[in-house]
């Protein structure tokens, strides 16, 4: 658990009923980082003498710096080796990023750092973090700056602050002189219901017009935690698609891992050949599971990569069995996932039955998600409509 779970009573109830109960086989783990959303923990509630307590609540405590691993190993062991009859808790005393390499990375926003969980960054290392202010095209050329300076900047907005507000910042300070700066922007395509001034529907449409800028669109937390490092070593501009919050764990269930520039197969199937990114590949597999029920087999092609895209493998796979392709984004139908896809097949003289699943060409609603998921086709059980309609 991590520390700021301590401020429920209902974490201290369960370490009595244990200690009552004699649970010796239990090993509680807390990770003391001293990080909430709204800031330290123990100045939203403080819990020190943490190690007093829990040994009040006769459990058996050991306390150690969570960033060396040996240390933690030894925790591991002593508290197995234990003969006593009591539950056993480890304090992790630690430090989010410590150890993290590339020192030349700095965190950048425009009043957004919670929104866009930059915040955590700000925290651990705030001699490496600039807040700009409700200045977005600010944030772009000061971005750009710092990259001629040798700096590695990841810059975090919301995706229509980045993109429409910022484009010709991006375009000719940034991407024109291929500066090394990572743009991460929450809120892509229709991931809020607070209508078209939030809604980026046409990010992808904006970004793939500009030279030498790559382009990601992750599908979950594994996609994140393995796309951040690659783009980091990438040397040249980069616009990431950015979930945020409680971002769900999908692919770690395939066997999947992240390359930048390549498409994935995450699920093979001899009907349909869905294409997708984003949230969509976590929704494609979804009716993938859901149409099979009705005897349709369905593929699902990853493809985190927007820009460059990974034609090799998109034609080795379209090419492959004669199946209907659906290209599933979230995004409008002008300009993203499906029309780079449909003009690759056009340039290579692949003929096959093609069609999309995205947004509409329209300014989209305000509203629920999952209800604008319903009416704009992009829900699990809408992807599933189409496509058993299609076969």
């Amino acid at each position: 658990m991590s520390d700021g779970e301590l401020d429920e009573g209902s974490t201290w109830e369960a370490a009595m009923g244990a200690a009552h109960h004699r649970l010796s086989n239990l090993i509680c783990l807390v990770d003391i980082n001293n990080q909430q959303a709204d800031g330290p923990s123990g100045k939203i509630m403080g819990f020190e003498p943490l190690a007093d307590k829990w040994a009040a609540f006769g459990w058996h405590v050991q306390r150690v710096d969570g960033n060396d691993l040996p240390a933690v190993i030894a925790a591991f062991d002593a508290a197995r080796a234990l003969n006593e009859d009591k539950p056993r808790v480890i304090l992790f005393d630690t430090l989010m990023g410590r150890g993290v390499p590339f020192p030349e990375i700095v965190g950048m926003t425009a009043d957004l750092a919670k929104y866009t969980d930059l915040h955590l960054f700000a925290q651990a290392f705030p001699e490496r973090f600039l807040q700009i202010g409700m200045a977005e095209q600010l944030l772009m050329a000061s971005a750009g700056g710092m990259a001629k300076e040798g700096f590695i900047p990841f810059a975090t907005t919301y995706a229509v602050f980045g993109t429409r507000r910022a484009y010709d910042f991006v375009y000719q300070v940034i991407a024109e002189e291929n500066l090394n700066v990572k743009m991460c922007c929450a809120l892509p395509g229709l991931t809020t219901g607070y209508g078209p001034s939030h809604q980026a529907t046409e990010d992808l449409a904006l970004m793939r017009g500009i030279p030498g800028l790559t382009i990601i669109d992750p599908c979950d937390a594994l996609d994140i935690e393995q796309a951040v490092p690659q783009m980091a070593n990438h040397e040249g501009p980069v616009y990431m698609r950015l979930p945020r919050g409680n971002v769900p764990l999908v692919l770690d269930e395939y066997d999947y891992k992240f390359e930048l520039g390549k498409a994935k197969l995450i699920r093979d199937g001899k009907s349909v050949l869905v294409i997708s990114s984003g949230f969509m590949t976590m929704r494609s597999l979804e009716a993938a599971q859901q149409l099979q029920a009705d005897g349709i087999d369905v593929a699902v092609l990853h493809v985190p990569t927007i820009k460059p895209l990974d034609e090799a493998t998109i034609l080795a796979e379209v090419r492959r069995l004669g199946r209907l392709v659906v290209v599933a984004e979230n995004h409008s139908v002008i300009g993203g996932l499906g029309e780079a896809v449909a003009g690759l097949l056009m340039r290579s003289g692949v003929a096959t039955t093609f069609r999309q699943i995205g947004l509409p060409d329209a300014f989209l609603d305000a509203g629920a998600l999952p209800t604008l998921h319903d009416r704009y086709g992009i829900s699990t059980q809408a992807m599933s409509h189409q496509i058993k309609g299609w076969v």
